[in-house]
């Protein structure tokens, strides 16, 4: 009976035990095991659930100078600015009475020079940039005037990517990258290779990718950089991106610029495409291939053509087609 009593009295006894911290969940091996994580879902248009893009969203910057606001401005406005009126910001340099008229407080003079040199594209471009950081739109597109701008299909390829990623989207002019000596992060002596998107063809930025260029892009800060690495303003744009931040240009063949063979763009394909553009004066007959609307000598560029393929219900189109 001894020897029972002192194995009983040898028990740890629970009343007398030390308390168990509690849990705040099962043990890993009693939990059930959590379904698979599904990728996010997407719609037709590619957007996420919960995104919802919509034009008001980007903030088209449209890049010009005083000797083209009639022949070139005008036939903007009168096609697919007037589309997208509300998003459209004409960056120019001269204080233009009937463009005023027109465009609103929609119509920026950047108060740059007038002359096509690199300093004078590069101080639009600084103009253009704080001007969308301040906006707090969701995406930055650059285009020239001699570009027609879809915004369908702007808004469609836009929506497949969050504005919140990084995100650079646009058409090199060029089939390699280029190099050019790096000023920026060593004395010059070593190079770097990126690549760019052709201002010519117009490209995109999200607000995500640029927020992160502005130590070398805010505030007058791009002008500078340019001159470091002696680059044209699109160029600046893809050394900062891929050279400093070290993010891919995703290259589109939906942008198009005149340094193309547009007359390859031909039928339905060209109402797919994000944007157009049309030969200078010396190649005036590299346009896209579009008919049934106006004829060359109405509608040289052809924008006025697709405008109407796209937007039959705009007034001053013609109810018939032209065989």
């Amino acid at each position: 009976l001894r020897r029972l009593q002192a194995r009983q009295s040898n028990r740890p006894r629970a009343s007398a035990a030390v308390p168990l911290p509690r849990l705040l969940s099962a043990p890993a091996s009693l939990r059930p095991p959590l379904p698979p994580r599904l990728p996010p879902r997407r719609t037709q248009s590619g957007k996420q659930p919960g995104e919802g893009l919509e034009l008001e969203d980007i903030f088209i910057a449209v890049k010009t100078t005083r000797k083209y606001h009639r022949s070139r401005l005008d036939l903007l406005l009168q096609t697919w600015i007037s589309r997208a009126r509300g998003q459209t910001f004409i960056f120019t340099d001269w204080e233009d009475r009937e463009l005023r008229l027109k465009a609103g407080d929609h119509m920026i003079n950047t108060n740059c020079s007038a002359v096509h040199t690199r300093q004078a594209l590069c101080c639009k471009m600084s103009v253009e940039y704080d001007k969308f950081l301040e906006s707090g739109q969701k995406w930055f597109c650059h285009v020239d005037d001699d570009n027609y701008v879809n915004p369908r299909t702007l808004l469609r390829l836009l929506s497949a990517f969050s504005h919140s990623q990084d995100v650079y989207v646009g058409r090199p002019s060029l089939d390699h990258p280029i190099e050019a000596a790096d000023h920026v992060q060593s004395d010059g002596s070593t190079t770097v290779k990126f690549w760019f998107a052709t201002g010519g063809a117009g490209f995109c930025i999200s607000r995500g990718l640029a927020l992160k260029m502005s130590p070398w892009a805010s505030l007058g800060n791009f002008i500078s950089t340019a001159e470091r690495v002696r680059l044209p303003d699109d160029c600046t744009i893809g050394y900062i991106i891929e050279g400093l931040l070290e993010v891919k240009l995703l290259h589109s063949p939906l942008f198009h610029s005149h340094l193309e063979n547009l007359q390859r763009l031909q039928g339905e394909s060209v109402l797919q495409q994000v944007t157009l553009s049309y030969g200078d004066p010396e190649n005036k007959h590299n346009v896209v291939s579009v008919g049934g609307v106006f004829g060359l000598q109405q509608d040289p560029t052809r924008f006025k053509s697709v405008h109407c393929l796209l937007y039959p219900d705009t007034i001053w189109c013609p109810t018939k087609k032209i065989s």
